[in-house]
């Protein structure tokens, strides 16, 4: 016990260093590494700070946190802007580094407000207030200002009995219980016979009784995640169907090269018509380097002809140029049994459109920083019915969303993404961003089928797990067979309304014991 009592000694003597080491160790909780219990515990270590901290310390805290997630976490980002946005590697670290220290303000105001409701030293506020105000602001994050929901807590729990809460919460609601049991591992280390000096700062007395009851309710925790990873949300909604993926793993700097053009075409052409046998062939987002008009006589028609002769629906990335009203679209157009399109809803912004366009155009041109100008699809647009089934589609980052994901239920039998990841080169991003759509899977319990240019394409199951997988950076057809699906998860139902109504009862409710606990103290929110 001695050595671990001297490193939380260590810990509140150097709390701000503390707190960038837990954020930045963090990132090894999600893919590649899948260090689950990071997750876990570096919030704990969070928490553990915020404890004794005022409200402004704890607003500095939770920022160097958030920082050091994010820093580490999404370091990535400056891989596109200084390649494909042609500003340099030096303007590219500075516009990373101003978008993670923005972000981190995220975790700032979270530490913000839990340091201001209810007194220093509660069981209730690490319990019940802490948990619900970070899963309120990871929440806030994923939506605010288009939002960037990556690195939600909950992606790290895949492949543990915590999944389990997410078909019903979603990846809001694993934060929430990842939350819970970091606030409970304080708790339990509170009522350890710790050195004075740790005692005094935590408020803890040495009692044996509740860090029991601590132990038993976070291994509840663990069992019914457990049980719900067990129980099944939807059925089978017809015979399986038979699907490829195209992974051409084109360069992106090649990619757009005019000289470039036609041996993409003949590789992509050339591993589709090896394939004619599959009921469904997708290629990934963009995966033709030219608009659909351009193609559509020399190249589209006779594909869509040969995919109707082999009773076959083809899929393909091409971006959209509507030439009556001049707006662009990034697309996924279907070919064979019945043409149609869906168009992305969800821009990124400053890649694909560029937010307040009449106060930032000018910096931009002056920058000499170079933007596409995409408009977003209509929202209300019935599903592509490919292979016989309606089907929930999202291009690249879309699927991060959610509640987007979930739009498309309960007449969706299956989802699919395609992704373009060769943006941010042989980063953390393609295995990050697997790893949300294994979450999406599992949030519907519909098989997700994830096409991308250079990887990592994917087969994921109704419950998160990878059935096939392409490897990284190499030409390739992943084939697989998989089942349509009907029926509907809870959190299809609800959204992330579910957990957000949770988290604001739960916040209420702190907010009165608190008070109550405390009436000598006079506290606020504001």
């Amino acid at each position: 016990m001695r050595p671990i009592q001297n490193k939380i000694s260590a810990l509140l003597k150097t709390p701000h260093t503390a707190a960038f080491a837990a954020g930045a160790l963090a990132v090894l909780a999600f893919a590649p590494f899948a260090l689950s219990p990071i997750a876990i515990l570096s919030l704990a270590t969070l928490f553990w700070l915020w404890s004794s901290a005022s409200p402004k310390q704890a607003f500095q805290l939770g920022w160097l946190f958030g920082v050091g997630l994010l820093g580490f976490g999404v370091s990535w980002l400056h891989i596109s802007i200084d390649k494909f946005g042609g500003v340099g590697f030096a303007l590219a670290v500075i516009i990373t580094l101003l978008f993670v220290l923005a972000l981190g303000l995220f975790f700032g105001l979270a530490g913000w407000f839990c340091a201001k409701i209810g007194p220093t030293h509660s069981t209730v506020r690490l319990l019940v207030i802490y948990p619900a105000i970070w899963v309120l602001v990871e929440w806030v994050r994923g939506w605010f200002l288009g939002g960037f929901p990556w690195l939600s807590l909950g992606y790290a729990q895949l492949d543990t009995s915590l999944q389990g809460f997410a078909p019903v919460l979603g990846v809001f609601g694993v934060s929430w219980v990842v939350a819970l049991l970091a606030g409970s591992l304080v708790l339990v280390l509170k009522g350890l016979p710790l050195p004075l000096i740790v005692r005094s700062e935590l408020d803890a007395s040495p009692g044996v009784l509740r860090p029991v009851l601590l132990i038993v309710l976070m291994s509840s925790i663990w069992l019914l995640g457990g049980l719900l990873e067990s129980h099944s949300w939807t059925e089978e909604a017809g015979k399986p169907l038979k699907v490829s993926m195209i992974q051409a793993n084109i360069p992106q700097e090649l990619k757009w090269k005019p000289e470039q053009f036609e041996p993409t075409i003949d590789l992509y052409v050339g591993l589709t018509k090896a394939n004619w046998e599959s009921d469904l062939i997708i290629w990934p987002e963009t995966a033709i380097p030219a608009f659909f008009h351009q193609v559509e006589q020399e190249l589209l028609n006779p594909l869509e002809a040969e995919a109707k002769a082999n009773n076959t629906d083809l899929l393909i990335g091409i971006a959209v140029h509507n030439r009556d009203d001049k707006r662009y679209f990034n697309a996924m157009v279907s070919l064979g049994q019945q043409r149609d399109a869906y168009y992305k809803r969800h821009l990124v912004p400053f890649g694909e459109f560029l937010p307040l366009k009449w106060l930032l155009d000018p910096l931009i041109t002056f920058l000499k920083i170079p933007m596409s100008d995409f408009s977003a699809g209509e929202k209300d647009k019935s599903l592509l019915h490919v292979a016989g089934y309606p089907a929930g589609i999202s291009i690249c980052y879309e699927d991060a969303f959610g509640e987007e994901v979930i739009q498309s239920l309960p007449d969706a039998a299956f989802l699919i993404n395609a992704s373009n990841d060769a943006w941010f080169g042989d980063s953390l991003a393609p295995h990050q961003h697997l790893e949300i759509a294994r979450m999406r899977a599992l949030e519907t319990e519909r098989y997700l089928l994830r096409a991308t240019n250079t990887g990592v394409s994917a087969v994921i199951g109704p419950h998160g797990e990878i059935q096939g997988l392409s490897p990284a950076f190499k030409t390739d057809v992943l084939t697989r067979d998989i089942t349509p699906l009907r029926g509907m998860t809870p959190y299809a139902r609800v959204g992330n309304w579910g957990i957000v109504s949770i988290a604001l009862l739960l916040l209420g409710i702190g907010i009165v014991l608190t008070r109550r606990g405390n009436t000598n103290t006079k506290t606020s929110i504001i």
